[in-house]
């Protein structure tokens, strides 16, 4: 709490509300979440019918259309008479995006890799957020022996190569989801452990850490009951951050062929994009990079923003 009485999170959004770019990236979160959750019930439900997605049907006669927009939606009808509101808004939904070298929607496949990217984001966050959290706690607060041992183990996963530990994780579990799932989730956590580590070692010698001691309060109670709801903007701030580096990498394993299979991934569009360019095929990559600069520049601001809003030592500072 402030001097006014406002809560530390009351604080921060009206800091964010303030900037104009943060409300414009949420909003384009905002949007991008909805696709995903659009995305994810176009899924279950073609899968519940046993039936092939349209994203996934192939037509061969529909291939290398471009975007309806440079279509010339205008365009007057064979009759000579100009298309009607109607008929302008037809054209334009027709395959807005264009197609790629199969005739399957671009629009399509590219909401699909919205879903995809967003359950990669989220569920990695699951696994590597509690990893995190835990070990970090169990660190700072009992030290000695216990502080030793999982700095050892955070260590050594830190001095493996990143990128190519979570491609040994997934050439292991098996090309698909789940690979990349264990493979960001159980490699991500080091840095979260580390910043959690650190606050718990301050917030333990603090008063009211002292006072929950002396009233004969359990280590669990103490430290997830009392310590972890002081250091939870520390879990927002890395969740906003990490979010965006999981689906990069999701992103590059699926472009090196070891990531999602079968799935409109936006590492997979990447991938056969790239051979369609010297064809003159430039759409299909457009569509995908522009989507994927904006998602992460979005969550890189909006991280940002919640760092300078949440950091306690940044208002100390300040």
């Amino acid at each position: 709490m402030n001097e006014k009485g406002t809560s530390l999170w009351a604080t921060a959004w009206q800091q964010l509300r303030r900037r104009r770019m943060i409300c414009s990236c949420l909003w384009v979160l905002g949007a991008f979440l909805v696709l995903a959750l659009y995305g994810e019930i176009l899924h279950q439900w073609y899968r519940f019918k046993d039936q092939t997605p349209p994203y996934q049907r192939v037509d061969l006669q529909k291939r290398y259309i471009p975007p309806s927009v440079f279509r010339h939606p205008l365009a007057p009808s064979p009759d000579g008479a100009l298309p009607g509101l109607a008929t302008v808004a037809c054209r334009l939904a027709n395959h807005p995006l264009g197609t790629d070298n199969l005739g399957r929607d671009v629009l399509q496949r590219t909401i699909q890799g919205a879903r995809i990217a967003f359950l990669v984001g989220v569920v990695t966050s699951l696994i590597a957020i509690p990893i995190g959290v835990v070990l970090g706690c169990v660190a700072g607060y009992f030290g000695r022996w216990v502080d030793d041992l999982v700095v050892w183990l955070y260590t050594t996963v830190a001095c493996m190569p990143g990128l190519l530990f979570v491609l040994a994780i997934a050439m292991v579990v098996g090309k698909g989801l789940m690979g990349i799932y264990l493979g960001i989730g159980l490699t991500t956590w080091v840095g979260l452990c580390r910043l959690v580590r650190a606050e718990v070692m301050k917030h333990r010698e603090r008063a009211y850490v002292m006072a929950a001691r002396s009233l004969g309060f359990s280590s669990g109670r103490i430290v997830f009951r009392h310590i972890l709801p002081n250091v939870f903007h520390i879990i927002i701030i890395t969740f906003s951050l990490r979010f965006p580096a999981a689906i990069g990498t999701e992103v590059f394993m699926s472009f090196l062929g070891i990531g999602v299979q079968g799935e409109p991934s936006w590492g997979v569009m990447v991938s056969n994009a790239r051979l369609r360019l010297w064809q003159g095929v430039w759409w299909e990559m457009t569509a995908v990079t522009v989507v994927i600069v904006v998602v992460v520049l979005a969550f890189n601001l909006v991280g940002d923003a919640l760092r300078d809003a949440l950091d306690p030592r940044l208002k100390s500072q300040e």
